[in-house]
């Protein structure tokens, strides 16, 4: 590819990176936040593979866009969980 396309890549992929990130800081839902987030990080790791960096690429897919996602996305649902059943067990003793 020439250079100017992947200088104009670079770019697109950097504007999608400060979109997620905006989105994961600016959202009310933490689900969609968490997503963002990983959407961030997913554009970050195509751009380490535009800069001819793969192992840097691949390591960003599978630890910051993949289990980290999922590791935040759990611990959500886990405190959600915990909530509700709180919330289920002061609300029945009035």
């Amino acid at each position: 590819m020439s250079t100017l396309v992947l200088t104009l890549l670079t770019i697109v992929l950097c504007a999608g990176i400060l979109i997620g990130g905006l989105l994961a800081v600016l959202l009310n839902s933490m689900v969609s936040a968490v997503i963002s987030a990983g959407l961030a990080s997913l554009f970050a790791s195509v751009v380490y593979v535009v800069l001819a960096a793969p192992d840097v690429a691949m390591t960003e897919a599978s630890i910051g866009s993949g289990l980290t996602t999922m590791i935040f996305l759990y611990a959500i649902r886990k405190t959600q969980n915990a909530e509700s059943d709180s919330e289920s067990d002061s609300g029945g003793g009035k």
